[in-house]
């Protein structure tokens, strides 16, 4: 008992001030996200659009998703991570307020893509600000633990946006917009470079020529699309799977519910100690390849076993742990392959995996459900999975190869 609690402890031990600092701020960002998992409802009960309308209104956030990962990259390695935060943390809470004030379509479709370009202009330069914040020994579990606030708020505010949107959908608006700035006065209060010696003062500079571009590493462009698979298959977690409980296992939205829940208790629970112990092998790029086989077996296993809760749990242990397997240690390739000054870059188009992953896979596994049942999509979901780890072995092999090859150097 003594040594689980000294694990524990260990797990938390070494991290910088700074880097929880801004765990926090994305804590407190996080817990106010409650419009863009209400949004489609809001254009449908309360704006009374038409459900295709409503789907536009999302694929406009995606593509200014996108568009924000790309300029954030770009303006984090020429501005400093510091100010692209404080800036998109600002400017996206006066978005929010405002995008609850509009009611014409073309009006929100317009606030909707400026909201998610301002937004998420402060993923890449977060990414960016933890790396800097760490040193090499603590960074994945830095990582980690901006992974844990992640789910902490998002869970908090998915449960209080719930409640909030059974009274009024304009309030979770304001909210929302309140919780960026407040979150930007955190981190202009506590992380500012007058205010912490960790932050770097950073005026605008031209890039030095002699910079590698994240867009002519060809083995980092591979990683990138490989993520693009991995998130369109962990997606479905969110998108596909729950109605696949309702509809199929038969599952009540109270254990639905709790099934969810559990998988992010599990990784709030156990991702830290685990990344504590994972975090010095120096061949950790083998955990991204056998937690990504997890998660193809995690959907896998519904067309291969029976059971109804059983199941459900089953899938959500596998899809969880290669989650925490595998995740953490893909912000350790990413970054290994960075300096101070492209840093930026690189967050930027890791950034974008995400969002474009976010925006094909639960559209495609929704239309390959709706046309072809959820068997055909669960195989395909699952072999996408084995692909992404392929990938990620290939890409293992030949990262290891080139780290021994004298020339290299």
């Amino acid at each position: 008992m003594k040594s689980i609690k000294t694990l524990y402890i260990n797990a938390y031990t070494g991290i910088s001030p700074a880097a929880w600092w801004l765990s926090l701020v994305m804590l407190i960002n996080r817990s106010g996200t409650m419009v863009v998992p209400f949004m489609t409802l809001y254009l449908t009960e309360t704006q009374h659009f038409p459900i295709g309308k409503a789907s536009m209104v999302m694929a406009v956030f995606g593509m200014g998703a996108i568009c924000g990962g790309v300029l954030g990259g770009k303006l984090t390695d020429r501005f400093g991570f510091y100010n692209i935060q404080l800036s998109a943390l600002l400017s996206g809470g006066v978005m929010f307020i405002l995008l609850g004030q509009v009611t014409d379509f073309k009006a929100i479709c317009a606030c909707t893509f400026a909201l998610a370009l301002l937004n998420e202009t402060f993923r890449p330069a977060n990414a960016t600000a933890i790396a800097h914040y760490s040193s090499t020994e603590t960074r994945t579990r830095s990582y980690s633990l901006n992974r844990l606030a992640v789910n902490l708020g998002w869970a908090a505010g998915g449960a209080l946006g719930g409640f909030i949107a059974s009274h009024s959908y304009h309030l979770l608006f304001w909210i929302d917009g309140l919780t960026n700035i407040t979150a930007a006065l955190i981190l202009l209060l506590v992380l500012s470079p007058a205010r912490n010696s960790a932050t770097p003062s950073h005026e605008a500079k031209p890039k030095p020529t002699n910079t590698k571009s994240a867009y002519k590493d060809r083995p980092y462009l591979v990683f990138v699309v490989l993520t693009v698979l991995f998130g369109m298959c962990f997606f479905q977690l969110f998108a596909t799977m729950p109605v696949y409980f309702k509809q199929q296992l038969h599952l009540t939205p109270f254990l639905i519910g709790c099934v969810m829940a559990l998988n992010g208790l599990l990784v709030a629970a156990f991702e830290m100690p685990l990344v504590f112990t994972l975090e010095h092998n120096k061949n950790y790029m083998r955990f991204m390849v056998w937690g990504t086989i997890l998660i193809a077996m995690s959907f896998l296993v519904f067309n291969l076993l029976p059971g109804q809760l059983s199941l459900a749990i089953i899938s959500t242990l596998f899809v969880t742990i290669g989650e925490m397997l595998s995740m953490p240690f893909m912000n350790t390739y990413w970054t290994s392959r960075t300096t101070p000054q492209n840093r930026g870059q690189y967050a930027g188009l890791y950034t974008v995996a995400w969002s474009v992953a976010q925006i094909i896979g639960p559209y495609s596994g929704g239309q390959i459900a709706q046309h072809w049942g959820y068997n055909i999509l669960w195989w395909i979901v699952g072999a996408l999975g084995l692909i992404c780890a392929s990938g990620m072995h290939w890409l293992r092999i030949r990262t290891t190869a080139v780290a021994t090859t004298p020339s290299a150097i």
